[in-house]
């Protein structure tokens, strides 16, 4: 996961400035020293982690933070305040032409995911309202107008393609046209990538720039490549000219020094953030969910919202009314366990929830999706009545449904077991289950 071994170091690190009643100049410079070693490792950019550590030390040596009541969290909120202007202080969107046509050119290096989050751009600006067509200016990777169109069709987006014979600058041209004439009122430009930054690659993107008013040229890049990405970042902004960053695979880079130096370097903010496959894994860049999640202290906003786009408010109304009623039976666990998959995975809800940061590592050895396997396969083998009132469930039918899914008994008593706990959490739970009228109210945590 994103920052996992960043957020492990650094809540050690302040676990051991909670730890003291009041802290020292040296304490505060013993920290910090840890916090830089951390970031480096973690690949954050050498430049940005002199400055961010001098900057935090400013200000913790410099104000009352030695004597205050608690002075270990009074430096974890500079440490958390520096993070987030690190990142950009505020959340930025995609400028949009309030006139007319609004044109989005995607550039980037080949393999960052460029098509790919083309399309999931595509259909995030479609689930607000808005009426997008893609267009294929990549007329040079082999199967890359096949690529767009197959995701396109996913997302229910058209595709612009007037084939690999034409140039990219008239494709631009003829894109805008088709938009126009048929009431589409975003235009994403999927332009050619390559192994490496080349003058040809850079002329092009500039051609097409010169040739048709784009509103935001957008830098797609792979936080895995570290800080090959923020060289990237900086070339691009050098020669073609970037108003904004794409960060993908972050969630496969327990590092994320990418995320920490982009902004820093470049001056530009990152929009969105790739972190899995689905549409749904596009997630908008908030600088302060970022910095909660590196430091541990979860991301229950992100969480929250994730929730209320996957989970039917009126299936969740029901469900709440069971648990109330205390008749949550197996089939709601198992839509419970849709749901999950739905939000990312366990995983995924559990890097969110606060507290868990540095504990990852621990919980994903725990975490065995083949055990969710075998537990939808022991309940799909259970009787209409069996899931529906658990307490049928003697020894005799236990054997029967052991057999029918072909695991040993002991995996099914550990399930039944694993259930009456969950549900006994949920009733202890209510404020998971709905709000009280209150706009984040309606839906409930899958467990």
């Amino acid at each position: 996961m994103a920052f996992e071994s960043l957020s492990e170091k650094l809540q050690n690190v302040f676990k051991n400035l909670r730890s003291k009643g009041r802290l020292t100049e040296a304490d505060v410079k013993a920290a910090l020293k840890e916090v830089k070693l951390a970031l480096l490792e973690a690949d954050v950019n050498f430049k940005v982690v002199r400055r961010f550590v001098k900057s935090v030390q400013e200000q913790a040596i410099g104000q009352d933070v030695m004597n205050g009541l608690n002075p270990g969290q009074m430096v974890i909120k500079i440490v958390n305040d520096q993070l987030v202007e690190l990142m950009g202080s505020e959340t930025s969107e995609l400028p949009v032409n309030g006139s007319g046509l609004t044109v989005y050119m995607m550039v980037g290096l080949q393999g960052a995911g460029k098509t790919t989050t083309a399309a999931k751009l595509a259909g995030k600006l479609k689930s607000k309202g808005k009426n997008p067509l893609l267009a294929a200016c990549d007329v040079y990777r082999p199967a890359a107008i096949a690529q767009l169109q197959v995701n396109g069709e996913k997302q229910g987006v058209e595709v612009f393609s007037m084939g690999d014979k034409k140039s990219p600058v008239d494709i631009a041209k003829g894109a805008l046209e088709h938009a126009k004439s048929n009431g589409q009122n975003v235009v994403i430009l999927d332009t050619a990538g390559r192994l490496h930054v080349d003058e040809g690659m850079m002329q092009e993107l500039a051609d097409i720039k010169e040739q048709v008013e784009v509103n935001a040229t957008v830098l797609v890049v792979d936080a895995m490549t570290g800080q090959d990405a923020v060289n990237v970042s900086e070339t691009f902004q050098e020669k073609v000219g970037i108003d904004g960053v794409i960060l993908t695979k972050l969630d496969g880079d327990a590092r994320g020094g990418a995320a920490l130096s982009i902004r820093e370097v470049i001056g530009k903010p990152i929009y969105f953030v790739g972190m899995g496959e689905k549409l749904s894994d596009l997630e908008q860049f908030y600088p302060e969910r970022m910095a909660s999640r590196i430091l541990g202290m979860g991301d229950v906003m992100s969480l929250i919202e994730k929730a209320e786009a996957q989970i039917d408010e009126e299936k969740a109304r029901e469900m709440e009314k069971k648990f109330k009623k205390a008749e949550f039976g197996f089939d709601d666990y198992l839509e419970s366990m849709e749901q999950m998959k739905n939000m990312g995975g366990l995983q995924s809800v559990l890097s969110m929830l606060p507290g868990i940061g540095g504990k990852m590592k621990e919980l994903e050895s725990m975490i065995d999706e083949k055990d969710m396997m075998h537990k939808e396969a022991i309940i799909l083998s259970m009787t209409p009545q069996e899931r529906a009132n658990p307490s049928l469930l003697n020894v005799s039918r236990k054997n029967r449904i052991a057999k029918g899914c072909g695991l040993d008994i002991s995996e099914v008593n550990r399930l039944v077991k694993q259930f009456e706990q969950a549900k006994k959490m949920m009733k202890k739970m209510p404020g998971l289950m709905g709000g009280k009228g209150g706009k984040r109210g309606g839906f409930k945590l899958p467990f």
